[in-house]
């Protein structure tokens, strides 16, 4: 339970191969005919204390990409918690699906899901789920967070995401051109949802040269009138002329295909599972030159606001400080990538497995 694998292409599809190549503890599937609810709620490692991640809702192309989905995002949720220094452990769930299904039976159906693990699992906001929502499932169980501030949660997680993110990518530039100014820098941002917008928004003030994309055409006029960032095709996403490609969407956009196309420096966004096998993309990046900011690392921002709503006694300056951390941090693995040799990625990861080893010397798993 100590050492966490990295993800490879795995050649037997089942569910249980899948679960043992990346070592999870527990995957359980939910459904309740009468709302539609169709959830996977996979918790990857418990060592540093209860799993804590968001919950997806997304229409996926087969119930095999959903599982494929969640267990890697519970796995970097694992690696988000121990190399930010948090005390809680990997966890996440995906609702199978469309925002059609959103309605309170739906939501508090779910919660009951989750109650039902005892605290193993704590959920929160991601992809097509707000505040409001978290409201519901809080109907049910204790065991979620990103609740209003007005109700002493920490509300939506996303500024901080985007905050986060955004010191990694002055952290980047800081390492790949000496100085961490962003200024007159072009910079694709890849999916402009919640934590893109506030990211392009902080990039605009500081003076660099947005470009957008994104698969809602009308959420990208609304946030190019917003912010003045120019929007691109999505189809020229990848050979764009530019200096830094921040992908914010969902994972898996530097593959076989993206990489040999790139004309960026330094690869740093917010989205999750970037890399669409650890070990082959984040080598093909090195070797390339561009300078790749592991996602868990610089994503953080999110969870360590609402890892403060779960240790109680919410204050968003916390969470802020937490967070200014990642600049830091991501620098720390940069360097010492360079001197070892080995990818960011790896590195990253050998920092949180560190962690975690040391830590299941002492701790069971919750």
């Amino acid at each position: 339970m100590s050492g966490i694998k990295t993800m490879e292409s795995v050649k037997d599809p089942s569910i249980f191969s899948q679960v043992g190549s990346m070592g999870h503890e527990q995957v359980v599937f939910c459904h309740d005919e009468p709302t539609g609810l169709k959830a996977i709620i996979a918790i990857h490692n418990t060592v540093l204390g209860p799993s804590l991640g968001g919950t997806r809702l997304w229409h996926y192309t087969s119930e095999e990409a959903a599982v494929t989905d969640v267990l890697r995002l519970s796995r970097g949720m694992t690696f988000k918690a121990a190399i930010s220094g948090l005390n809680i452990g990997g966890g996440k769930a995906v609702l199978i699906g469309d925002v059609s299904l959103k309605t309170e039976a739906f939501l508090r159906r779910f919660g009951r899901f989750v109650e039902s693990l005892g605290g193993r699992y704590v959920t929160a906001e991601d992809v097509n789920m707000k505040t409001p929502d978290m409201e519901y499932i809080a109907m049910e169980t204790s065991h979620v967070t990103g609740l209003p501030e007005m109700k002493g949660g920490g509300g939506d997680p996303s500024p901080i995401t985007a905050y986060g993110t955004y010191l990694g990518i002055k952290s980047s530039a800081k390492k790949a051109y000496g100085k961490d100014s962003l200024t007159g820098k072009k910079i694709v941002v890849q999916g402009v949802g919640q934590v893109g917008t506030y990211l392009v928004d902080l990039l605009i003030k500081e003076g660099a040269n947005v470009f957008i994309t994104d698969i809602y055409e009308d959420k990208l006029i609304d946030v190019a009138k917003q912010t003045g960032a120019q929007v691109i095709s999505a189809s020229s996403v990848y050979d764009f002329p530019m200096d830094i490609y921040a992908p914010c969407a969902l994972g898996g956009t530097l593959n076989d295909d993206s990489i040999p196309a790139l004309t960026c420096d330094i690869v740093a966004g917010a989205a999750n599972n970037q890399l669409e096998d650890d070990n082959v993309h984040g080598r093909m990046l090195m070797d390339k030159g561009i300078l790749y900011a592991p996602d868990f690392l610089i994503n953080a921002g999110g969870l360590m606001n609402v890892y403060a709503e779960f240790m109680g006694n919410y204050k968003k300056e916390v969470a802020l400080k937490q967070a200014e951390e990642i600049y830091a941090t991501n620098l720390r693995v940069l360097n010492q990538s360079e001197e070892s040799g080995n990818t960011p990625q790896q590195t990253a990861m050998d920092i949180a497995n560190k962690r975690i080893s040391s830590m299941a010397k002492v701790k069971l798993a919750f």
